[in-house]
């Protein structure tokens, strides 16, 4: 009786943390229907090919397989050459500092190995 609770139990907890956790998007999907993400939570993956930062905020470009685009981030920007997984929301028509930089996503969380 009590596996069988712990059992419920973890799969609910389980089932409540994925919940919460966006999708797994390629950049190519992002800039080929960018009406459809327009301010969603989504997730990529990539590495760091460039990086502009001061004062604890900046911008990154993040490349995958299927393209780039730019993450807006206040924690600090990664070092080039980094592998992240990026967390936020899709925004269209970004300018930064007087450069427009098309699409970009306006970083919530991120993971970095």
């Amino acid at each position: 009786m009590k596996i069988r609770i712990f059992l419920v139990a973890s799969l609910l907890t389980l089932t409540f943390l994925l919940m919460g956790c966006p999708r797994r998007t390629t950049i190519n999907q992002l800039t080929a229907d960018p009406a459809r993400y327009r301010n969603r939570e989504v997730l990529i993956y990539g590495t760091v090919t460039n990086s502009f930062g001061a004062l604890g905020q900046g911008v990154y470009e993040l490349s995958d397989e299927t393209g780039k685009i730019w993450v807006v981030t206040q924690r600090g920007v990664p070092g080039r050459g980094a592998q992240v997984g990026a967390v936020g929301r899709f925004i269209e028509g970004f300018s930064w500092e007087g450069r427009n930089l098309g699409s970009a996503l306006r970083e919530t969380d991120r993971r970095v190995r």
